[in-house]
């Protein structure tokens, strides 16, 4: 065997441990989803109710726990929310959702307001329309019960603070709240930008964003409206004046502010893919700079393959720790388990 061939032997064994490797990492995403499955599965379980019990007040419930075994919450102090709601997002799991809604403030969702709430659904949003921005209050309905009185949130890498100094979705009461971006208003459906929330989550309620209550008046240096509050329902819908003060009396801890994002590469592969598919790549960028992996994932595995999906594509993308860089290698079409269908945006 000469030196030639055994550079070129060299080089094989090279690909090979590599291909290893990427395997490695593509096991450990499986992994990752399997767990998911499993958490909503328990879910399921968890807040099964039978055929008899769903048209039965929270009474009637507790009254018949004990014959039918409802699965039911016997404490007295506990309060019955019924959405009003869902809504629809581009994020048919978890994985990958913007942590805050300015993140995906390229992205469009929507509310569709349940037509039992009201007999005259659109009728709730009359006015609505001139608000340039409202709140949704939602139910973090894909979260297990987590009573944890510290989490470790991501731009923290590992250190624990109280709960209620961050805005974790593993709350005692699982609920959320976003400010978004008005669109448009059709019949009994509101459209937005900005998302953080996955696919059919529950909405509790929807609010107007009135930047003379919402922002704390010390904020800025000189006042920005009268001194006179407009009652509800008066407020200006026009354009707030210059809010260019300095802040005097808001502060927030240096780790919410102290954020590097990634440099986020798209290989010629992915670019040529998105432009065949007609994505904005902008948007996969907003995504992906902010590392939207878990803390569990970046410690655990750091540079590794990572993949999530976006409405009907599959984003695939490789973190490079070291240089601050995530490299996106493809974006293909989801394809259904039959191959015949593919899975269509909600």
């Amino acid at each position: 065997m000469n030196e030639e061939d055994v550079k070129q032997l060299k080089n094989q064994l090279l690909i090979a441990r590599n291909e290893i490797k990427n395997l490695r990492q593509q096991i450990n995403n499986l992994q990752y989803i399997y767990q998911s499955d499993v958490q909503k599965i328990n879910t399921a379980i968890k807040s099964f109710q039978c055929e008899g019990c769903r048209s039965l007040t929270h009474q009637q419930r507790l009254a018949t726990k004990a014959n039918n075994g409802c699965r039911e919450d016997t404490n007295e102090n506990s309060i019955l929310l019924k959405p009003i709601g869902i809504i629809r997002t581009v994020f048919p799991e978890k994985r990958a959702v913007p942590r805050q809604a300015n993140v995906g403030s390229r992205l469009i969702s929507r509310i569709e307001l349940n037509l039992s709430v009201f007999n005259n659904p659109e009728h709730a949003f009359e006015g609505l329309e001139k608000f340039s921005h409202i709140w949704i209050i939602y139910h973090f309905h894909r979260n297990q019960a987590h009573h944890k009185a510290k989490v470790a949130p991501p731009r923290l890498s590992g250190e624990r603070v109280g709960v209620f100094s961050t805005r974790s979705p593993h709350r005692p009461c699982p609920i959320g709240l976003s400010l978004v971006q008005l669109d448009k208003i059709e019949n009994s459906t509101i459209f937005f930008y900005g998302t953080d929330m996955v696919d059919e989550t529950p909405v509790l309620d929807i609010k107007p964003y009135i930047p003379q209550y919402d922002v704390p008046f010390q904020f800025y240096e000189q006042p920005f409206f009268s001194s006179r509050e407009a009652p509800d329902g008066e407020e200006n819908s026009e354009p707030i004046a210059s809010t260019s003060g300095n802040c005097t009396n808001v502060t927030v801890p240096t780790w919410v502010t102290n954020n590097t994002e990634m440099t986020v590469i798209f290989n010629k592969n992915a670019m040529k893919q998105v432009q065949e598919l007609i994505i904005d790549k902008k948007s996969i960028a907003d995504i992906l700079k902010t590392d939207p992996r878990s803390l569990y994932l970046r410690t655990r595995y750091g540079s590794q393959i990572y993949t999530f999906q976006l409405g009907e594509n599959t984003v695939t993308c490789k973190f490079e720790d070291k240089n601050n860089t995530v490299i996106v290698l493809q974006v293909r079409k989801v394809v259904s388990l039959s191959n015949t269908d593919t899975l269509t945006e909600e």
